[in-house]
């Protein structure tokens, strides 16, 4: 446009289109043209001097498309944002190649499948324009689940274990956290959250989620709906909760790149890697995850740790003196077998025997169960993670009989012959008679542990010499033993150390009362 103004500054100066065409070396042909349209407008040259560049482009250079407008086009056009709209949604599984069909079968002399893509193609891309964002320091936290979970493997079953994996990002410095939890519920997701905010050292004004079911109870795009437990968090907290429009995943970008980026710098590094352990899994990824954030970002010439420290941390709010304590509570009935069941993972955990049949409530977290009765605490377990149907039993809840058959499960001849060499040599002889007696030594394990037993009742002095009045008789056994102690035949006083003989002379012929009924 300023060769067209310096035109016509020298026709305002009547110079000859000669003397134009040697100043400004434009060609004669196309100054004739020029000279044709000035004179056409109708204006002066002084007129057209004082346009602006776009109204005198128009004049000069006029469109020349001749072209008139297309009917099909005309036709197509309403039909396009819901074309768009179909091929946007994840689950429809619909292509162009079955909206064209479909076109046609309406249109029969419709767009031929190329011009369809062209024109759908192109009202997709004006449509789909992204807004810059400006994050500012400390004002939001963007959370997500990644889709895809990390695994850990069961040592005993070698079966695996699906482990969600929580992201937390800050989009001003993308400094992010990551952590796989046992499961995406509310009791794992509010402790990872917890961990989060120690993380990085502060909380920020709002935290911004999409509509997951953990959090939000009524999606709404103006006024979504949080549960009471997400309200009493960000309470604690001081902070405030924010969810995304339905199926948008725009409205938390950064998140989204996060989520990207763990899959790069974490997921990928673990792929040869197995974990038998929630806490080994834990472990190594807060190990990469801290690499990954302190990697060099190039746009930048800094890490995120880095852009955090400057920019973001001292924006935070401080945290709470202690952290957010998720517990819930339901009821159950105590089992015959003095177990109660945690539906959630369906494992059962122990309470004293003497409560079969009540009504107790559970109060529980991700790592311990505590059991009420009437405001009381009668039993304290910590909790089962990542299987389930599960027996978790204390000992002293056991009644006896089940105490004794529990321990008799893991005795051995040891364990018998040296708890009876604490109570004296005769003790230690008189259960070595009896682990002989049997076929198998382990049809005597009850014998030996009733002998033990009576020490509890009568002492260790007087089962010592009970012991040793019971190996003058050939056939020792438990009940022997007992009828001296609770005859007293124990206390028969001894001379120079020594018992006195029985009554009647030992022979192998004569038996005893205790053959007897």
């Amino acid at each position: 446009m300023l060769q067209v103004r310096r035109i016509l500054k020298l026709l305002m100066e009547e110079c000859s289109q000669r003397e134009i065409h040697r100043s400004t070396g434009i060609h004669r042909l196309t100054l004739k043209n020029y000279l044709h349209r000035f004179t056409s407008s109708g204006k002066t040259f002084s007129e057209l001097y004082a346009l602006s560049d776009y109204d005198l482009s128009v004049l000069v250079h006029p469109p020349r498309s001749t072209k008139t407008s297309d009917e099909r086009y005309a036709d197509l056009q309403p039909q396009l944002q819901r074309y768009s709209d179909e091929l946007n949604k994840t689950n429809s599984h619909v292509t162009k190649q079955v909206l064209w069909e479909e076109y046609l079968q309406d249109r029969p002399t419709g767009y031929h499948y190329s011009q369809f893509c062209y024109h759908v193609d192109q009202y997709m891309k004006q449509h789909a324009v992204t807004m810059p964002q400006q994050h500012v320091p400390g004002y939001r936290l963007q959370i997500d689940f990644a889709g895809d979970p990390l695994w850990i493997i069961d040592p005993l079953t070698r079966e695996r274990i699906k482990c969600p994996v929580l992201v937390c990002t800050l989009p001003c410095s993308s400094f992010f956290y990551v952590e796989p939890l046992s499961s995406g519920r509310q009791e794992h997701l509010i402790p990872a959250l917890n961990r989060a905010l120690a993380y990085f050292g502060g909380v920020p004004k709002n935290i911004l989620s999409d509509n997951m079911k953990q959090a939000v109870t009524t999606a709404s795009r103006y006024e979504p709906v949080f549960n009471d437990l997400m309200e009493q968090w960000a309470l604690h907290y001081q902070t405030n909760m924010q969810a995304t429009r339905i199926v948008r995943p725009k409205d938390k970008p950064s998140v989204e790149g996060s989520v990207h980026h763990a899959y790069q710098q974490i997921y990928a590094r673990l792929r040869n890697e197995e974990f038998t352990s929630l806490s080994a899994l834990t472990y190594r990824v807060r190990q990469l995850l801290d690499t990954a954030n302190d990697r060099l970002m190039t746009d930048y010439g800094k890490s995120r740790r880095e852009r955090f420290m400057e920019l973001e941390q001292k924006q935070l709010y401080p945290l709470p003196a202690t952290d957010f304590v998720y517990k819930r509570e339901t009821t159950a009935k105590v089992k015959k077998n003095y177990h109660v069941i945690l539906g959630e993972d369906r494992c059962q955990y122990s309470v004293p025997h003497e409560y079969i049949g009540k009504i107790v409530k559970l109060i529980y977290d991700e790592s311990v169960v505590e059991v009420f009765l009437d405001f009381q605490r009668i039993a304290l377990h910590q909790r089962i993670v990542g299987r389930r149907g599960i027996y978790r039993t204390l000992e002293e809840h056991m009644p006896e009989s089940h105490r004794r058959y529990r321990e008799q499960q893991g005795w051995t001849e040891e364990d018998f012959t040296s708890k009876a060499a604490a109570v004296g040599p005769c003790t230690e002889e008189a259960v070595l008679r009896l682990l002989s007696s049997k076929a198998f030594v382990q049809q005597s394990f009850d014998a030996c542990l009733g002998i033990l037993r009576l020490q509890k009742k009568y002492g260790a002095h007087r089962l010592e010499a009970a012991c040793g009045m019971a190996l003058q008789v050939p056939r020792l056994n438990y009940r022997l033993i007992r009828n001296i102690l609770e005859n007293n035949r124990d206390k028969v006083s001894r001379i120079a150390g020594e018992y006195h003989a029985p009554m009647l002379p030992l022979h192998d012929n004569i038996r005893g009362r205790e053959v007897y009924n």
